[in-house]
């Protein structure tokens, strides 16, 4: 496997840990590939796919408290929605233009 497809396996699946399931495990594999891997692209990439993990955890919990007034509802809704959406287009960008790291729109980058 050449450098440019290993670069894309791992991009994808930094992007793709978030439909194994929502425990640790989903954040972990791009935690584990953050640490594992030297590519500079897929180190940015699992930033990216950590970042978007712990927005989703936020955003899910401010949410959960808006329920009580009514908008919540609508915004888990839409959260649930992005949480599908955003990776899908994710893993096909990275597929498609693997030497540029995947940026999700509206998310706080705290690493």
């Amino acid at each position: 496997m050449d450098n440019q497809d290993r670069r894309k396996l791992l991009s994808a699946l930094c992007h793709g840990a978030i439909f194994f399931s929502s425990t640790i495990v989903s954040i972990g594999i791009p935690i584990a590939i953050l640490l594992i891997t030297d590519d500079p692209v897929v180190k940015e990439n699992a930033k990216e796919s950590i970042n978007f993990h712990i927005n989703l955890f936020l955003y899910a919990i401010l949410f959960g408290l808006l329920v009580l007034v009514a908008i919540g509802i609508p915004l888990l809704v839409l959260l649930g929605i992005a949480s599908i959406l955003l990776p899908i287009i994710a893993i096909v960008r990275v597929a498609t233009e693997p030497q540029t790291p995947y940026r999700y729109p509206l998310i706080l980058r705290l690493l």
